[in-house]
Order: C-alpha cells, then sequence, then structure tokens
C-alpha cells in the first residue's frame, strides 16, 4: 500500500525526513491556491523545492485546482477558466513528475434539477475522458467533495471505467458528513476507488482531525470493497504531530504495521 501525507515546503527537510522514516509518499497542497498557481515564479520555486530532494516522486500524488472550478458550467468564462487551471494543475503534476492528481466533484448538490444533473454527468464524462487522453502519464483521481451521496459520481466513474488512468478519490471523511452511511459511499464507488483521503471530524464539519480522534467509525478500513483495487492512502492533516497521531492509531487497529 502507498501510503502519503501532506508536507509542507516552508519545512522541506523535515518532511523529507519524515516521509522517509515512516515511508510515506507525498501528496502536494500547494498547488490548488490560487493565490500560488497566479503567480509563476512561486510556482517554480516551489516545484524547484520539491525536486531538489533526494526522494523519488513516481508515488506521489498532487492536489490539483478546485475553489470555484467548474468543468461542466453553462457560462464558457467560467468553463474555460476552470480548464485552464486543471490542465495548469496538469502540467504542475508532469513536471513533478507525480503519478496522479485529485479533483473535485464540484457540483451543486442541493440543485435538484434532474436536467442540471444529467449535463453534470454528461459533461464531466466527456471532460475527464479528454483530459486523460491526452495525459496518459498521469492518473486523474475525481474526489467526492460536499456530494450528498455517491449517485453522480459513481456514474461518472461507471462510464468511464474502462479509462486506464482515471478513477475515484474516496475522501472517506467527506461521505461521514452526508446522511448516506460510509458503508454504502463504499459500496457504490469500490469498483473504481484507486486513492482514498481519510483524516477525522465531528459528524458536522470538515476538520480535518487526526485519524481516531474524532466520530468516525473507523472499521470500514478493513472493509474488503474499500480496498480491492489497492488504493493509495493519503492522511490529509496538516501538520508533522497530527500526522503522527495518525499514523499511531492506525497501527493500533492494524490497518499498517
Amino acid at each position: 500500500m502507498i501510503l502519503e501525507c501532506i508536507p509542507d515546503y516552508q519545512n522541506i527537510e523535515e518532511w523529507a525526513e519524515l516521509a522517509k522514516e515512516y515511508n510515506l509518499s507525498f501528496e502536494y497542497n500547494e498547488f490548488f491556491r490560487p493565490a500560488i498557481l497566479s503567480d509563476p515564479k512561486k510556482v517554480e520555486e516551489i516545484i524547484g523545492l520539491y525536486r531538489g530532494l533526494d526522494r523519488d516522486t513516481s508515488d506521489d500524488t498532487l492536489h490539483g485546482a478546485f475553489f470555484d472550478i467548474n468543468i461542466s458550467s453553462s457560462d464558457p468564462l467560467i468553463r474555460d477558466a476552470s480548464d485552464y487551471r486543471v490542465k495548469q494543475s496538469i502540467d504542475i503534476a508532469e513536471q513533478l513528475g507525480v503519478r496522479g492528481v485529485v479533483f473535485h466533484t464540484n457540483y451543486l448538490s442541493d440543485f435538484k434539477s434532474e436536467t442540471y444533473r444529467n449535463s453534470w454527468v454528461e459533461s464531466n464524462i466527456l471532460y475527464w475522458t479528454d483530459i486523460c487522453k491526452k495525459h496518459p502519464g498521469v492518473e486523474v483521481f475525481l474526489e467526492n467533495m460536499f456530494d450528498e451521496s455517491p449517485e453522480l459520481l459513481s456514474k461518472v466513474a461507471n462510464e468511464m471505467r474502462y479509462v486506464r488512468n482515471f478513477g475515484v478519490c474516496l475522501d472517506l471523511a467527506h461521505a461521514f458528513l452526508s446522511d448516506v452511511p460510509v458503508y454504502d459511499w463504499i459500496t457504490a464507488l469500490s469498483r473504481e476507488v484507486r486513492h482514498i483521503h481519510i483524516n477525522d471530524n465531528d459528524g458536522l464539519q470538515d476538520l480535518h482531525l487526526p485519524v481516531g480522534s474524532g466520530a468516525m467509525d473507523w472499521s470500514v478500513l478493513s472493509d474488503a470493497n474499500l480496498l480491492r483495487n489497492d488504493p493509495s492512502v493519503l492522511i490529509e492533516v496538516s501538520g508533522i504531530d497530527r500526522l503522527k497521531d495518525s499514523i499511531n492509531y492506525l497501527k493500533t487497529i492494524g490497518f499498517i504495521a
């Protein structure tokens, strides 16, 4: 299993040592921030810092742009801006030599119009199929954000199941915030889950607490359906102490050795 953490480029050497000690890969989180993406010199600087480390990046991932991204918008200006940020994320991933990029579903979950929902599904299938075809060396993982159910993501994933470099990123903490049981999310999406995000919360807010310190039932990690594709797992917490607390908890429940 590939186990990942979120490094901090401002404390890069310590994170590199920690990754080596615990055999962790990285998921880079700097490059979804609009302020950084809008500053070419900053992007180049951060890429240079990470590439300067003496480590293999081929198991790493990158979190792509997601703020205000809407590739299925009916407004062509918004679609174009979203497309620009997605392709910028892919380009950075290729420069870093990582294996995959995470993007969010980002649909309006409270908008129940069937026309809107069907259009969202169709647009995402067409868009991500095209992106995957043009960038065969990069995996694209589509992550549930605050989706109210796995329905729409499942429809996209099912139609794209033959696209080799596409998969689902199942964020278990986001799933826990919905009214649908986490096990039902796993059942609906397990065939295409290639990447997982884990952190904890109180069931009300997306708090990104250390794993085991919130209200989530982590017995879900033993579900064979969740692990059927040997997905990579990101411990999605910030800070070294929170990461170590999460690792220690995952050891106590036998998820990692």
